[in-house]
């Protein structure tokens, strides 16, 4: 498959915080989560990969071209839809979208009507009136009405009932299947069981893995926290949960035989998640 984006140690420093050395890669058809706590730098490197913020190093390409070299190119072939956001919130959609028309030479009005019409978006609405699932429809059907090739959507479901997060999760995996690459930026990892095909996991600005999401999910496994561990053990430990009936402990699966005398389980990505987030101490 085709690299749609790459990232090759992207850096950004704050004064409070520091993006180091970020490096992945999103294929073309593929749905990439991106992860992380809040505070981590996704937003951070969604905007540097957008330019909204300019990097302090490193190397951003779309479709094989250098992104500061052919940033007109390239945003033409770009979307963009973020949970919570919206542009001109008291303007009609009829006039957003008038506006967007302007901006893009492959605009194609013929596939405009048609995600009107399947997400049942009526032009006379502001903005400011829709459902937040609605807002992201609309600018899901602005972005895919210029034939984008890749989708970037920082925290679309954020703030959604299940059946509308389930909705936008088919739109997604739809998407996919024609072709289309899409960035998925979430901190509800339980869409992401649903769709994605790859997980890139940032911690404290620093990646911590990129991989095809049933790797990552395999990497890991659960025992319980009781009897006490070895000194062995303990080393080994990547994270602890209390629960009320004792605890967990996360460890990689390569070191499960260092644990013989316990139950191993396979994990999701939320409780994988937690338990690298919370370390090991108690």
């Amino acid at each position: 498959m085709e690299t749609v984006l790459e990232l090759r140690n992207l850096k950004k420093r704050y004064p409070k915080f520091c993006l180091k050395d970020v490096s992945f890669q999103v294929k073309q058809g593929e749905i990439m989560g991106f992860i992380g706590r809040n505070g981590a730098g996704k937003t951070t490197t969604l905007k540097s990969i957008l330019n909204l913020v300019h990097p302090d190093g490193g190397e951003i390409r779309f479709f094989g071209l250098d992104f500061l070299q052919h940033e007109s190119e390239i945003k033409q072939r770009l979307g963009y839809a973020a949970g919570g956001t919206s542009y001109y919130p008291r303007k009609k959609i009829r006039d957003v979208a008038a506006m967007t028309r302007e901006f893009y030479g492959n605009w194609d009005e013929e596939v405009y009507r048609n995600y009107l019409a399947r997400f049942s978006l009526d032009e006379d609405k502001r903005l400011i009136d829709l459902s937040e699932g609605m807002k992201v429809k609309f600018h899901l059907a602005l972005a895919l009405s210029h034939h984008a090739e890749l989708l970037i959507l920082d925290e679309p479901t954020s703030g959604l009932d299940p059946v509308s997060r389930e909705e936008l999760l088919e739109i997604f995996l739809d998407t996919a299947e024609q072709g289309v690459a899409i960035l998925f930026s979430t901190h509800i990892t339980q869409d992401l069981e649903k769709c994605a095909d790859a997980i890139t996991y940032i911690r404290d600005g620093r990646l911590a893995a990129s991989m095809p999401a049933e790797e990552f999910r395999d990497a890991y496994r659960i025992v319980e926290d009781s009897p006490a561990l070895t000194a062995e053990q303990q080393a080994l430990v990547l994270g602890r949960c209390r629960e009320k009936s004792g605890g967990t402990l996360l460890i990689s699966r390569k070191d499960a035989e260092a644990f013989p005398d316990r139950e191993l389980r396979t994990a999701d990505l939320e409780t994988i998640i937690v338990h690298l987030e919370k370390g090991v101490a108690l």
